[in-house]
């Protein structure tokens, strides 16, 4: 099997203590089957791909091995700004259309695919954060401050500070990723809509699930 299409299902196994036993009642597939799959020896179906990432609680695409490089040529697919006098960092950064869980080169090439936005990349000035990814705007639902064809460049690596928007994943049962307007308190983390239309969402530090994917660092707005 392919390196790039193998699963990290050992990693998750060890990450979350389970046996390929407990993987095996949780999915409703065999233990012999998982052990093949769990070793690359066996390739996956949609089918399992599915079982297995609802056993993990994660997307199909954080099922994939995360420290990959991507395999497409960039450069080939992108055409850089014309040279300037004034000397710019400039970084070619991958579109997606859903906030990856864990981003990554790879991961990031895997969700432009699965997301609609295969060979799309746009220049971001002045960022070196290599899993750095532009989120391609759908819709108004966060209108006026974003709107359906912005895109927002996130990058994982820039600290996130009380009152920035940022990349989020929240959720006990069901866990979300949002766009977010984020507050630290010294007891809770409360989550606001970017436009202030909907109620705010607070998490008790701590104790509820709440992670950082990203902090938005510019927003690219589509030229009419």
């Amino acid at each position: 099997m392919s390196s790039s299409t193998q699963l990290r299902v050992k990693e998750l196994l060890r990450e979350k203590g389970w046996t390929t036993k407990t993987l095996a009642e949780k999915t409703g597939m065999s233990e012999s089957y998982l052990t093949h799959i769990k070793n690359g020896t066996r390739r996956w179906n949609e089918d399992s791909l599915k079982k297995l990432a609802n056993a993990f609680e994660i997307s199909p695409v954080d099922l994939f091995a995360q420290r990959k490089q991507r395999t497409d040529n960039i450069d080939s697919n992108v055409s850089m700004p014309e040279q300037a006098d004034v000397k710019l960092k400039v970084q070619i950064v991958p579109v997606v259309g859903e906030v990856p869980a864990n981003p990554s080169p790879y991961n990031n090439q895997l969700m432009q695919i699965t997301s609609g936005h295969k060979d799309e990349f746009v220049p971001v000035l002045n960022t070196t954060d290599g899993s750095c990814f532009a989120l391609s705007i759908d819709s108004n639902l966060m209108a006026p401050t974003f709107v359906k064809g912005d895109l927002l460049i996130i990058s994982p690596e820039v600290w996130t500070r009380s009152g920035d928007i940022a990349a989020v994943e929240y959720g006990n049962d069901t866990q979300m990723r949002a766009i977010m307007q984020v507050t630290y308190t010294e007891d809770f983390i409360v989550l606001e809509s970017v436009n202030h239309k909907s109620a705010p969402v607070a998490l008790i530090r701590g104790k509820d699930h709440f992670r950082i994917i990203g902090r938005v660092i510019q927003r690219n707005q589509k030229l009419i």
